[in-house]
C-alpha cells in the first residue's frame, strides 16, 4: 500500500507541529492532513468520500479532543465506512494510560492499534513500515 495521505487529529498544537515534522522526516508522504477535533475530520472524510486520491490513507487520533472526541468520531467513522472508497488504517494515539482507553480502542474493528504519547520518529516510522 503506498501513503498518499496521512491525517493527524489532535486539538494540541505542538503536537500537531511536531508530529507533521516527524512524518515529512521520514519522507513516506508530502501530503499531511491536521484538524483540530474529530469533527472536522469526520466533515472532511464526508465530502471526499468517494474520492479515493483525497481520503487519506492513515489516521493518527488523538482521544481527548473537544467538540467531538476519538470514541465520537470512531462511532461515526464504523457508519461510514462501508461508503469510502479505500480502507483507511486508524492508530489512536493518546496522552492516557488508561487501560480502559486502551481496551476501548482495541476492541473497536477500525482501529489498528493504540500508542501513548509522546511518540517517537522511529515508532511512526514503524507504524507506516507496516501500512506501507
Amino acid at each position: 500500500m503506498k501513503i498518499n495521505t496521512i491525517c493527524i487529529i489532535d486539538d494540541d498544537q505542538i503536537y500537531q507541529i511536531t508530529s507533521r515534522k516527524m512524518l515529512e522526516r521520514i519522507n513516506i508522504t508530502k501530503n499531511i492532513l491536521i484538524f483540530s477535533d474529530g469533527g472536522e475530520a469526520l466533515n472532511f472524510l464526508v465530502a471526499t468520500v468517494a474520492n479515493k486520491e483525497a481520503l487519506p490513507d492513515v489516521i493518527f487520533l488523538d482521544v481527548n479532543m473537544p467538540f467531538m472526541d476519538a470514541w465520537q468520531f470512531l462511532e461515526a467513522f464504523s457508519e461510514l465506512k462501508p461508503k469510502l472508497a479505500k480502507d483507511i488504517i486508524i492508530y489512536v494515539i493518546s496522552s492516557s494510560i488508561s487501560e480502559a482507553d486502551v481496551d476501548r480502542a482495541k476492541n473497536i474493528e477500525a482501529v489498528t492499534d493504540y500508542f501513548v504519547k509522546p511518540i517517537t520518529i522511529a515508532q511512526y516510522a514503524q507504524m507506516l513500515a507496516i501500512t506501507a
